[in-house]
């Protein structure tokens, strides 16, 4: 009796994370702007928190689960439901959904803040596990959400404020090369831009 043929299909998908860097990078950017005074209001920066901060992100994060790499999965997809919620708050701020009732306590959005710094703060243990600019992008990340926490909360605004915006600002710029290495070094399959090899400090088991 013949054997049925087997024939197994492997589907292969390429590395979305400099996608979902860049969106990360692009958002905390223009968003950046706004908190240091060079832009104002938050209308046109809910384009860019939707489609980059956002919808990149997740996009990449789904990529990432079905390749298997846990730290872009979690992290991609975090933030990105997190710039995903910052879009419906300006939203709501604007009366794009009618509006805004009486008893709208903004503040919080800074108790969401610490609740992602809360999580940030274990990502930033692994990020410096995976290469030295994500670790210290993490590290910016918690400077900028107990900032804004805090700001947003009425405590020193001016102070914290300041250091969000410029926190947010770094965030933007070393995420834009973080993107651009892992796109080049990628696509030629070799180190051109470095990321900085892993800490060290805890050894992965099994």
């Amino acid at each position: 009796m013949t054997q049925p043929t087997i024939t197994e299909t492997k589907i292969v998908h390429a590395d979305a994370t400099a996608l979902g860097v860049f969106g990360l990078a692009l958002v905390t950017f223009v968003a950046s702007t706004q908190k240091l005074g060079w832009t104002t209001g938050s209308v046109y920066l809910m384009p860019w928190s939707l489609l980059l901060g956002s919808l990149a992100q997740i996009w990449a994060a789904g990529i990432d689960f079905k390749r298997n790499s846990y730290f872009g999965a979690i992290v991609l997809g975090a933030f990105g439901l997190f710039w995903a919620a910052v879009t419906l708050h300006w939203g709501i701020a604007n009366g794009w959904f009618g509006a805004v009732p009486a008893n709208a306590d903004p503040r919080q959005f800074g108790w969401a803040c610490f609740g992602f710094l809360i999580f940030s703060v274990f990502i930033t243990v692994a990020a410096f596990e995976a290469n030295k600019v994500f670790g210290v992008i993490l590290v910016l990340i918690l400077v900028l959400l107990g900032s804004l926490g805090l700001q947003l909360l009425g405590v020193n605004p001016d102070v914290f404020g300041q250091l969000a915006a410029w926190a947010e600002f770094f965030i933007a710029l070393l995420g834009f090369y973080a993107a651009g290495a892992i796109f080049l070094n990628t696509f030629f399959g070799r180190t051109l831009l470095p990321l900085g090899k892993p800490m060290g400090w805890v050894k992965k088991g099994g």
